[in-house]
């Protein structure tokens, strides 16, 4: 392999600058090259990535003394050829970093020598100007002849550099082949440095220029782009003004005669009460009501000859009339516990085995009885959600039994206090009428699905960012 590096800004080529010196790079030392390069790729840490810029490298360049700078201007020493660890207190380290400084703040530049990020070779009389008290004490530490060898990083910019020395002159070759190193070691380095933070990035993204400007302008027109506010609330197609069906009186359910969703005709029978208790207690009435009967008969023909029954009747017949009154309330109790249907309709309720059986209180709700033609829908819109609605906006029903199918309706009434809904969930409930006059155009009773209710036109900013802005507030407390 035979290049021509431009090596004469190092001061070091005998003949002028015009003189390119010739390279020899044998197999050997490609193989060698190649060896280290995969070492520094293969460095775990830092450190160890450091001991074989510093030492190893010398299978490949002979040197004496080798040190890496680690940062900038305002960096360090990290590692020293033939030390294990390097001693920031130690004076060789100390004259290290003053060499360092001085190469770092550009002591080998001048107007002949511009600045290089290439490898350069420099001697003690190269800092004589510029760095007097480090050429004072470089025959103290090191041989004759330096090379200064800065270690880009990705981006181009020096990130760290090395130093070696040696007794002998530098030749091509050399440079050729530290400078391919540098540009391994610098990447290697730079997968140990600190990765650029969100704000960073965030200023390459956002540095004015052309692209931005117009990126700007989009992102401020899409910001604006008007959207209809929407929000899904689980819904469920219920009766419209059913007849609620309760229990008439405190008692158990003996039997229910329907079954959900069948259809009843008026007067027909829903369900029964267990009429043990009332049977025995009519019986009782009627005893009551014989004896007291027979009392007042007694006394009634008493009366005739004696007076002081004639007193007794007055309370035989008021005991009398009390009878009655309970055997007629016991009587009409008996005949309240068969329910019958007051209306034509549907039964609805969810199953009969929770209901047989079952102790009910006076008033208790028992089932429905709905019309199938007279539907309408209950939604229940979450509070989280909520966008303002009002009656007269439009809701769709999407039911789960038919996902191609949808319903119009427009909102009739709006709950003002959320409750909880079966799920456990504070919501407010919605009613809503459907739009479709024809009875067979509506979902059938008792279906549930997904409803979709269309508020106000915003801007598309204020729609994506209005429940993070509620949430924020109500973090913040503003």
């Amino acid at each position: 392999m035979s290049t021509g590096p431009d090596v004469s800004r190092s001061g070091a080529a005998p003949q002028g600058a015009e003189a390119a010196p010739q390279v020899r790079i044998d197999a050997q030392q490609l193989a060698l090259l190649w060896q280290l390069a995969a070492r520094a790729r293969a460095a775990a840490t830092e450190a160890t990535l450091g001991f074989t810029i510093v030492n190893e490298t010398l299978s490949l360049i002979p040197y004496r003394q080798a040190a890496l700078w680690r940062g900038a201007a305002a960096g360090k020493v990290t590692a020293v050829s033939g030390l294990p660890q390097s001693d920031a207190n130690a004076p060789y380290v100390q004259w290290l970093d003053s060499l360092y400084r001085a190469l770092g703040r550009g002591a080998l530049a001048s107007p002949d020598l511009p600045p290089d990020e290439r490898a350069r070779v420099f001697t003690a009389a190269d800092l004589r100007v510029a760095a007097p008290h480090v050429a004072s004490e470089w025959e103290a530490w090191w041989p004759a002849h330096a090379l200064w060898l800065p270690l880009p990083g990705r981006d181009g910019k020096p990130l760290s550099a090395v130093v070696f020395a040696r007794d002998a002159a530098w030749t091509a070759s050399d440079l050729v082949l530290l400078n391919e190193l540098g540009q391994v070691w610098g990447h290697a380095l730079a997968a140990f440095g600190p990765r650029p933070s969100l704000g960073e990035h965030a200023r390459k993204v956002f540095r004015p220029g052309r692209q931005q400007r117009w990126a700007l302008i989009a992102l401020v027109v899409l910001c604006l782009i008007p959207l209809r506010l929407t929000v899904l609330a689980p819904a469920e197609v219920t009766a419209k003004d059913p007849f609620v069906v309760r229990a008439p009186l405190d008692g158990v359910i003996d039997r229910l005669y329907v079954q959900p969703n069948q259809p009843v005709a008026n007067g027909a029978a829903l369900l029964g009460l267990d009429a043990t208790t009332l049977k025995s207690r009519y019986a009782a009435a009627r005893k009551d009501y014989d004896t007291a009967q027979e009392e007042y008969r007694q006394t009634s023909q008493l009366a005739v000859t004696d007076d002081r029954n004639r007193l007794d009747m007055a309370d035989r017949k008021g005991k009398l009339d009390q009878s009655a009154v309970q055997l007629d309330y016991t009587a009409a109790q008996l005949a309240r516990v068969q329910v019958t249907a007051a209306r034509a309709g549907v039964a609805v309720f969810s199953d009969p085995n929770e209901w047989t059986g079952k102790a009910v209180s006076v008033g208790e709700r028992i089932l429905l009885l709905a019309d199938p033609a007279h539907v309408e829908l209950t939604a229940y819109i979450p509070v989280a959600d909520n966008v303002d609605v009002k009656p007269g906006q439009a809701i769709t029903l999407y039911p789960k039994s038919s996902p191609l199918a949808s319903y119009d309706a427009t909102i009739a009434s709006v709950a003002y206090r959320a409750e909880p809904t079966p799920d456990g969930v504070l919501a407010y409930r919605v009613k809503a009428t459907f739009s479709d006059s024809d009875a067979q155009a509506h979902p059938p009773l008792g279906a549930m699905g997904s409803a979709r209710i269309r508020g106000e036109w915003v801007p598309l900013i204020y729609y994506v960012l209005r429940r993070p802005l509620t949430l924020a507030r109500q973090w913040l407390g503003w």
